[in-house]
């Protein structure tokens, strides 16, 4: 690992801890050339997982690009990165689990059902995405279905 500073090559783990449930290991780094204290993280990749696309292409997972389209979701909404982490986690193993290809459809409804579960709003944000909403006839239609399928949530007592 070079120094992001001086691209050093040479540098000391000062400290290691599990992070994501176990998934990686955060590494702090100092650089032994300049002293720059820098974050590493190691991620078990296993064995990589194609995404079929709609388009007929394929690509790799890339748990990032989901990460990314989560937060997008969340911006703004009472949801804390630890829970976007285990939401991502969880969508991941499950690619993993599928085999050696999974659609980019099943990875969209995995992440709608768990988002479905943690926010009603970025549910709905990451479905006129992902369902291509057009109008708010969409959102209608969609906030309809949610409501059916969602228990009504109970207000404080008070």
């Amino acid at each position: 690992m070079r120094c992001p500073s001086c691209h050093h090559a040479d540098d000391r783990v000062v400290d290691s801890r599990e992070v994501e449930h176990g998934a990686a290991i955060r590494r702090r780094r100092e650089c032994l050339a300049c002293g720059h204290r820098f974050t590493t993280f190691e991620r078990f990749v296993g064995s990589d997982v194609l995404v079929a696309k709609r388009s007929g292409r394929r690509e790799l997972f890339d748990r990032e690009k989901v990460a990314a389209g989560v937060r997008s979701a969340c911006k703004n909404r009472p949801v804390d990165a630890g829970e976007i982490d285990s939401l991502v986690d969880a969508v991941a193993d499950q690619a993993r689990r599928a085999g050696v290809e999974v659609s980019s459809q099943e990875i969209g409804v995995a992440v709608l059902d768990r988002l479905r579960e943690l926010d009603d709003v970025a549910y709905l944000r990451f479905a006129s995405v992902y369902k291509g909403f057009e109008g708010v006839d969409d959102f209608a239609r969609e906030v309809g279905l949610l409501t059916k399928q969602t228990a009504p949530k109970s207000r404080g007592a008070g």
